[in-house]
């Protein structure tokens, strides 16, 4: 029969294996004797405390690998001396055996509530402390594994924030001038905030929600940032671009994943944008002046990456604006940020933030304050992202061929004519419903920038392309009178009534043909556009033709002058030559 110091098998030591330390802490003479032999033929290395100070002493001197511990020790109880061993810890997780007679459930509940992991009964059990050992050393090899794996995904984690920083945050222009609030409520953020210039200037910017949040959102961002940056670049369209990123989202992205996404591009001139709301809070449009809330942009799309064929160009809304006004964008984690009482922000408190931060002058300053206050130490449900955008001159892109920054150097005619060996020509047509369908510009665009000498003045012709064809777009086959734009009333009912004769359009046409001539040292383009229109009296528009101020219609016929060479209109006004010469010191200064 067994006494109580015969032990069973020790447990098994892998030879060379430094030996454990064990801390024991208790104010019996007895009882410390009995489990130090016990230990000691486990193949501990075994430390005693007579209370809870020699105890925590030694625990921060000899950093053991297990504690046993009296509940009833003299100075420092068990309870308070594993509430301070849990609270020196840091990152480990040392093992805490209670040693205890009671039997009482609300002591042992209460040795579980300040840390201690299992209890070892008085009189000590051989085998019982040996099965103890073996459970607390497999708990403590989980242990491991785990703080490994979370070494791991913390490592995984920086790598992955720091490609997405580099890939889809590194390249947003105009930033010193869009003030933003990004909040996230994990590591990564589901929200997204993208900003580029266009070719011709206009600023693209994109707030968006990816569903839900934390590094399986984010990922959506990067295929979204990437098409997103090359449309742009290309000279796409607003309702192009969105249509390029629904696209590589649907064939990327799980079924349950979607993009919610606000887009704004303002125009170089500061007196139009662009509006595309989908799936997103309403985008508030600010006057400059008193910060009252002009216009409401609301949702007229599903988000992004649900289905592969969404109607962008429907859902598009252009606006005149002044210089001086605000936009500002939000996701719906500011108005669905919650207090600790479960109570939503709203959209009547972020009103309210905006109104008083119009005041301060200071408007993401103020939405933070209230929305701090109003949140205090409730958990972040969601990520917050908030974009205020002033239209302003310094989101515009400091380029000096801007129209009125540069001053347009003409080369001579018989200095830009090219050798015949260096001409190319070539055209294209768009007839039907393709005119609604195909932006022919960045096609044009993308086949001149593989000229070398063409690629600095790419932003120039850009703006002329653009402006000739939906010229002959807008007033030669749509027939829009270009009167309705001189209030600010027509300019908004002229873009509504192109929008819908657009979409009804079955025919008309529309020719471009490009003719470049290449010189050693110059050279020149010849843009024709040709539509099916009935054309128009030109004589207004020619000797130095200037609209009023104050007028809306007539600037892009003017732009074309400050550009080109020489700008002529055909009879009966359905055709119009435009001739952009250049010399090579110039092509790469723009």
């Amino acid at each position: 029969m067994r006494t109580a110091l015969q032990t069973p098998a020790p447990l098994i030591k892998t030879r060379g294996t430094p030996r454990k330390k064990a801390l024991i802490g208790d104010n019996g003479t007895t009882n410390r004797i009995i489990l130090k032999h016990l230990l000691e033929q486990n193949g501990y290395q075994v430390l005693q405390a007579e209370n809870g100070i020699q105890l925590l002493k030694l625990f921060e001197s000899e950093h053991p690998d297990i504690i046993f511990m009296d509940l009833q020790m003299p100075v420092m109880d068990g309870y308070d001396t594993a509430l301070r061993i849990r609270e020196l810890e840091g990152q480990t997780s040392i093992p805490i055996i209670f040693l205890t007679s009671l039997t009482d459930e609300h002591s042992l509940t209460r040795c579980i509530e300040v840390g201690g992991d299992d209890f070892l009964t008085k009189p000590f059990s051989p085998v019982l402390l040996k099965a103890k050992l073996l459970t607390m050393q497999r708990l403590g090899c989980l242990h491991n594994q785990i703080g490994a794996l979370y070494n791991r995904m913390k490592q995984d984690e920086a790598a992955a924030e720091s490609l997405f920083s580099g890939a889809v945050v590194a390249d947003n222009v105009a930033m010193d001038e869009v003030k933003s609030l990004l909040r996230p409520a994990d590591i990564f953020s589901g929200d997204v905030l993208l900003t580029t210039h266009s070719p011709s200037g206009n600023l693209n910017l994109i707030l968006g929600d990816f569903t839900g949040h934390g590094l399986a959102s984010a990922l959506g961002a990067l295929p979204a940032s990437e098409v997103f940056r090359a449309m742009t670049g290309k000279g796409f369209a607003p309702h192009q671009i969105l249509a390029g990123i629904n696209q590589k989202l649907h064939s990327l992205m799980p079924t349950a994943m979607f993009f919610a996404v606000q887009f704004v591009s303002i125009d170089p001139s500061l007196e139009k944008i662009t509006v595309c709301n989908c799936g997103m809070p309403d985008i508030l449009l600010l006057d400059g002046h008193n910060g009252t809330i002009r216009q409401r942009f609301k949702s007229r799309s599903l988000p992004l990456g649900i289905t592969p064929e969404i109607d962008f160009q429907s859902a598009r809304k252009q606006c005149r604006i002044q210089p001086g006004d605000r936009l500002l964008l939000a996701s719906d984690g500011v108005t669905e940020a919650r207090n600790v009482d479960g109570e939503y922000f709203g959209q009547a408190r972020l009103e309210q933030a905006i109104r008083e931060g119009q005041q301060s002058g200071d408007i993401l300053g103020r939405i933070e304050e209230t929305l701090d206050a109003f949140c205090g130490n409730a958990p972040q449900d969601d990520d917050i992202s908030l974009a205020e955008i002033p239209c302003l001159p310094g989101i515009l892109p400091q380029w000096s061929n801007l129209p009125g920054n540069r001053s347009i150097s003409v080369v001579p005619q018989e200095e830009s004519q090219g050798r015949e060996e260096d001409a190319l020509t070539f055209s294209l047509s768009l007839a039907g419903q393709r005119l609604r369908q195909i932006d022919p510009i960045p096609l044009i665009i993308n086949q001149l920038q593989e000229l070398e000498q063409l690629q600095g003045n790419r932003r120039i012709l850009f703006t002329i392309l653009t402006e000739m064809y939906i010229n002959a777009l807008d007033h030669g086959v749509l027939e829009l009178n270009s009167n309705l734009k001189q209030s600010a009333e027509g300019f908004s009912a002229y873009f509504k009534e192109r929008n819908k004769r657009l979409n009804a359009l079955q025919d008309g046409s529309i020719s471009i043909r490009i003719e470049i001539e290449s010189g050693i040292t110059s050279g020149k383009i010849t843009i024709t556009v040709k539509d099916s229109g009935n054309g128009f009296d030109t004589s207004p528009f020619e000797n130095g033709y200037a609209p009023q101020n104050d007028h809306f219609s007539g600037r892009g016929i003017l732009l074309l002058h400050s550009l080109c060479k020489s700008v002529r209109f055909h009879p009966p006004g359905n055709s119009v030559e435009a001739v952009f010469c250049w010399s090579r010191s110039a092509a790469g200064g723009s």
